[in-house]
């Protein structure tokens, strides 16, 4: 059974930010990222991105990493058989791997609700944990589970949708607020 994450325990002045879907696709997110020095985890769903493994391949070039969101980002998830989740889960990290040379080593469950039985899966499956989060990007602004600001070791949510690019400035404004530092979470935690 993998743990979950919902925030890195630190105190270094880090935070960790994390992308899902892939439903929107285009180049001005990848080189928002790029002029803010971000590297991101992306958490991307196969029916989101299926035929797009090219583009997609120009964020892991640009140094982000994809991990696993599920083949068909089903929000009914957690009620789908474990037969039914296992595949999901194994199913979409076999594509990343034969996709982008890397099987993933974190899941995000689709809407964020998991239970034993998913973290079970997750271990079967291959990856060391369920990434959640306290902390998202949305609609421009900041949403915050726990206190008022960013703190070390939040892991951020944010969306690949129309409203990228305010999320991020929100996002950037808090960053700096906070004085802290984007690292990507894959280096932090030294997974493979």
């Amino acid at each position: 059974m993998v743990p979950v994450l919902t925030k890195v325990p630190t105190e270094q002045k880090v935070v960790f930010v994390t992308i899902d879907d892939g439903a929107i696709k285009r180049d001005s997110d990848l080189a928002l990222l790029e002029k803010n020095g971000i590297k991101a985890s992306l958490f991307l769903a196969h029916n989101f991105i299926a035929g797009s493994s090219d583009f997609y391949r120009k964020y892991t070039a640009a140094g982000h990493l994809i991990e696993n969101h599920t083949m068909t980002h089903n929000l009914d998830f957690i009620h789908l058989s474990y037969e039914q989740q296992k595949a999901e889960i194994c199913g979409m990290a076999d594509f990343e791997e034969q996709q982008f040379g890397r099987r993933p080593v974190f899941f995000r469950p689709p809407g964020g609700p998991y239970t034993m039985a998913i973290r079970k899966a997750v271990a079967e499956c291959g990856m060391k944990a369920i990434v959640d989060w306290e902390t998202k990007a949305n609609a421009g602004g900041m949403d915050y589970q726990v206190g008022a600001g960013l703190r070390p070791g939040d892991i951020v949510l944010m969306h690949f949708r129309t409203e990228f690019p305010d999320d991020l400035a929100a996002f950037l404004k808090a960053q700096k607020a906070a004085g802290l530092k984007v690292v990507l979470l894959e280096d932090y935690l030294a997974t493979p």
